[in-house]
């Protein structure tokens, strides 16, 4: 039987509607609370409670908290924030980006992790395989020690690179993957990177349909989408409302090339809010209102002025793919 994993219990896909595939909700990343970069730290629950509120009177019904174990869940905060609003929250088990990995490892992890330092030296001193039944763990057991299980797999790599760290993380992953079915997802640093990921994981025999591949707008590049989109795998543009990195008619402009060569059923549409500066009720940005609010209302209109089916299209990039690429494989 096919189900996805949330923070309220295993839900048959049907339920999971209208869907953001890639957002944080409450999270303190060690690295930046180190580095002082305030706006990187999203440590106000009751602002990110109206913030997803905001979301469910829009017509939302779930959202894939996508932070890691090195990027400073609040599992439990979280959770209050899914059964207070009634959205289903997809909980993330795995590891993020290499660079990050500099910071010094929580006292409430020590349990897990050992009396390693930081996360760099912990990951270094473990093998694949214990790394991988650690990621197993979140996601038949709960997330740190929460009962908050895991609903997918996630791993890293930095800028046009991946470290031997981040290659490490990324085949006890898929390892993970293999003995739990969850989904697995990447973060590609600025787009880059998903090809060369995309060898290690055949090398892992990873079935890539069952991969959804992050910051796919920040490489607004047609023919690398089309590279990856041919392997079968979930494209996510998750930088929407972030105009510094590309205007939304290039983004649009992608998706519907995606469109074009047949690709529509692979395509997931969220905006990685991960910034004070980006959330309404932060600091006055534009929050999780504006892709329901403003950018979906847009896509359509420039979708039914290039003759596409615009509802069918919303529909699939927020309801039906995220159904698919969510789900359980057993």
């Amino acid at each position: 039987m096919s189900f996805i994993r949330t923070f309220k219990g295993d839900i048959n896909p049907e339920e999971l509607g209208v869907t953001y595939s890639h957002e944080h909700i409450v999270c303190r990343p060690p690295y930046w609370v180190e580095m002082g970069q305030d706006d990187l730290i999203l440590d106000n629950p009751e602002a990110s409670l109206k913030e997803v509120l905001d979301f469910k009177e829009l017509g939302g019904e779930s959202i894939v908290d996508a932070t890691a174990v090195d990027y400073g869940r609040d599992i439990r905060s979280v959770a209050e924030i899914s059964n207070e609003t009634g959205i289903n929250i997809i909980g993330t088990a795995g590891f993020n980006k290499g660079f990050l990995w500099s910071a010094k490892i929580p006292d409430h992890l020590k349990s897990v992790t050992g009396e390693y330092g930081t996360y760099g030296q912990w990951i270094d001193a473990t093998s694949i395989d214990k790394l991988a039944d650690f990621v197993i763990s979140e996601v038949e057991n709960g997330l740190e020690g929460t009962g908050f299980k895991a609903g997918q797999v996630k791993f890293g790599t930095g800028y046009n690179s991946i470290s031997p760290l981040e290659e490490k993380t990324l085949r006890a992953v898929a390892r993970a993957h293999h003995h739990t079915k969850a989904p697995m997802h990447s973060h590609t640093e600025a787009g880059t990177m998903a090809l060369e990921q995309i060898q290690l994981l055949k090398e892992e025999n990873v079935d890539l349909s069952s991969m959804s591949f992050g910051h796919m707008d920040r490489n607004l590049d047609p023919f690398y989408h089309n590279k990856v989109a041919e392997t079968g795998a979930f494209l996510s543009f998750d930088g929407i409302s972030k105009i510094k990195y590309a205007p939304e008619s290039e983004r649009i402009r992608c998706i519907l090339d995606l469109v074009d060569k047949g690709f529509e059923d692979q395509i997931l549409v969220s905006g990685d809010t991960a910034r004070k500066s980006y959330f309404k009720h932060y600091d006055h940005g534009l929050g999780f209102y504006n892709i329901l609010g403003n950018w979906v209302p847009r896509f359509k209109e420039e979708a039914k002025q290039n003759g596409y089916d615009a509802e069918k299209l919303v529909r699939k990039f927020f309801i039906d793919n995220p159904k698919r690429c969510f789900t359980f494989k057993k």
